[in-house]
């Protein structure tokens, strides 16, 4: 998933690490890897390996209850969770939003209006 995220996009540009716990999700993930990509794994049952992963699983388990099967979850509420996620400000980018300073961080790579990509906004 998200190698098609960023059809026209390098990974490796966008982000230097992926940290990833041991789901089934992320079995292919490795495949990413490269001279400029890394992936990290984390160890299980240690979720301070993955603090900021634990906080927006958190906050997406406020729309979607743990246990819910995701096949069971409509396009619209993974949508419209997505889009209150990433226009939530934290206070860790200065009352910012994770969607704003993405977009500022993959401006300074590429020219977005070249990009092909979707993200909720």
């Amino acid at each position: 998933m998200v190698k098609n995220t960023f059809k026209d996009v390098n990974l490796a540009c966008l982000c230097k690490t992926i940290t990833a716990d041991n789901g089934l999700e992320f079995s292919e993930i490795s495949d990413l890897e490269n001279e400029t990509l890394s992936i990290y794994f984390a160890r299980p049952y240690s979720a301070w390996e993955r603090g900021s992963n634990e906080r927006h699983n958190g906050l997406l388990r406020r729309c979607i209850p743990k246990g819910m099967p995701i096949k069971s979850v409509s396009e619209e509420t993974i949508q419209r969770t997505l889009q209150w996620c990433n226009n939530l400000p934290r206070k860790i980018l200065n009352y910012r939003t994770p969607l704003d300073v993405f977009l500022e961080e993959v401006n300074k790579i590429v020219d977005l209006d070249t990009v092909q990509f979707h993200i909720a906004i």
